[in-house]
């Protein structure tokens, strides 16, 4: 049977560091997978080779049996997967539904000539994705704030918007960056509810995350990185109450 999601002996140096070491493991479909470890461990490295933002020195990676190696980012999210990233990267001078009109594929002025050429044509499209848009921001409890500038969102709104946003590209695999980190227990529970729901909707997720309160309440699998190579893979409970991973991972302070 194809893995959904195969990650195959990835090696990658930064100078002298080897941020990965033949890193290997498979994601399953339907499931939100959070991929755990200390600081250093190579875990956005990892979702920067799988989404073509970096190219492995070493080893490949494949999507429902398709090879990725070589593909383009933007390649990659018409495959299927999209990403957020850790530092957020929203256009913080434009609006909600602006930063989610820029994930949707097939732009109305990706095409100038056509624009000239079809006006109307263009008018439609242009107000059927934001139509698509708007539908995305109320998905994620943003609706009401879709004219604001995204500097006037609070930071859980920022995150929300940023989960907003890859679920703007039709990706059926989104990779989060850490969604859950400086959050309120409020916007929390907000964003962890998110993650639940859109499984239930089919989505498959892979999740950096540091909080072992998220990772115990979302997680299906949880993959343990340390120093670029995958130590273990299995259930929330196993991972974390394993002496040996806790030691690493907190120093021995679960």
């Amino acid at each position: 049977m194809t893995a959904y999601l195969q990650v195959d002996g990835l090696d990658h140096r930064f100078g002298g560091l080897r941020a990965l070491q033949e890193c290997s493991f498979t994601i399953e479909q339907g499931r939100i997978t959070c991929l755990v470890g200390p600081n250093g461990a190579g875990k956005t490295t990892i979702f920067n080779v799988i989404t073509g933002f970096l190219k492995p020195d070493q080893g490949s990676v494949a999507f429902r049996g398709r090879s990725l190696d070589g593909l383009r980012p933007q390649s990659i999210v018409h495959a299927g997967i999209a990403r957020t990233f850790q530092n957020l990267r929203l256009f913080t001078d434009l609006t909600a539904l602006d930063n989610v009109l820029v994930g949707i594929s097939g732009q109305f002025g990706e095409e100038p000539l056509g624009a000239i050429l079809r006006p109307m044509h263009t008018a439609r499209a242009q107000a059927r994705r934001r139509m698509e848009a708007m539908q995305t921001l109320e998905h994620v409890g943003l609706a009401d704030r879709a004219r604001d500038l995204v500097r006037n969102l609070s930071y859980g709104e920022q995150k929300l918007l940023t989960v907003a946003r890859v679920l703007a590209t039709g990706a059926e695999l989104l990779l989060l960056d850490e969604p859950a980190s400086g959050l309120s227990a409020g916007a929390l529970d907000a964003i962890m509810s998110l993650l639940r729901r859109l499984q239930n909707e089919g989505k498959t997720l892979l999740v950096v995350e540091h909080n072992t309160r998220v990772v115990q309440q979302i997680a299906d699998d949880v993959l343990f990185l340390h120093q670029g190579h995958l130590m273990a893979q299995g259930t929330p409970e196993r991972i974390i109450s394993d002496p040996a991973l806790a030691e690493i991972y907190f120093g021995g302070a679960l």
